[in-house]
């Protein structure tokens, strides 16, 4: 069954002093203020669509390194995951890079790169994004 989550935001003023609230509809899990200079400058307590991006990316690909390595016979104990994501001004998203570190009992650093690489091929996330180079570095903790 096909699921649609909604977010929306309302954006006050011109681009560079103006600001928005991003509102995460189908979650109810509230409201974050968003601005032109946390995107590109400083954050300063206030999200951007990149951090919006990477916080995406790190739960999706969490999800499919997990249920790879599940299907796999070596369950992950724990993975944590980074992403980050590069905006450069007149550009756009330059990139992202995952970092993977995962606690998998019997599983050895070489499987767990091949599972972390296939992770990023198959990540719904990963596949949104596929105009964006993406990198990827995986260790065992």
């Amino acid at each position: 069954m096909a699921t649609t989550r909604t977010a929306h935001t309302v954006w006050q003023g011109e681009l560079i002093k103006g600001s928005g609230e991003v509102t995460f509809d189908s979650s109810g899990i509230g409201t974050q203020p968003v601005s032109w200079p946390s995107r590109a400058e400083q954050a300063n307590g206030k999200t951007s669509p990149e951090e919006l991006i990477a916080a995406a990316h790190s739960a999706c690909f969490s999800m499919a390194l997990s249920h790879g390595l599940t299907g796999a016979g070596t369950p992950p104990t724990r993975l944590e995951v980074r992403a980050d994501v590069t905006f450069q001004p007149g550009e756009g998203i330059t990139g992202i890079h995952l970092t993977a570190r995962g606690e998998v009992p019997g599983l050895d650093a070489a499987a767990f790169v091949e599972a972390a690489e296939g992770a990023k091929k198959n990540c719904p996330v990963s596949q949104a994004l596929t105009g964006t180079t993406i990198t990827l570095s995986a260790e065992l903790a």
